[in-house]
């Protein structure tokens, strides 16, 4: 089975509890990018998105491991769920873009 449909969500401050939707399709492959104000908000549409089609998630690091296992149970683990990490050679770069 081909990758066919997949989401990206990630953490913005600005954007609504719904989720504010980007979608890119080139009729291979439909890819939603989804940002969200925190955690709970992602987790709460998560499940409408694989309802949808996506047939596997990708997280930003700002749902840390306990959001991806919120994500997994939201789920109920119907598809594969990935998520971003840094190494320790970025965390000086991502401390000073976020803080």
């Amino acid at each position: 089975m081909a990758l066919t449909h997949w989401a990206f969500l990630y953490t913005d401050d600005g954007a609504s509890e719904s989720g504010d939707v980007t979608v890119v399709d080139n009729g291979m492959c439909r890819s939603v990018f989804v940002g969200v104000p925190n955690v709970d908000a992602g987790v709460a549409i998560t499940a409408s998105l694989v309802d949808d089609g996506a047939q596997l998630i990708e997280l930003c690091g700002g749902f840390g491991p306990v959001g991806t296992a919120k994500v997994l149970e939201a789920i109920q683990h119907r598809v594969p769920v990935g998520s971003v990490g840094y190494g320790p050679e970025s965390v000086d770069g991502v401390h000073a873009l976020f803080s």
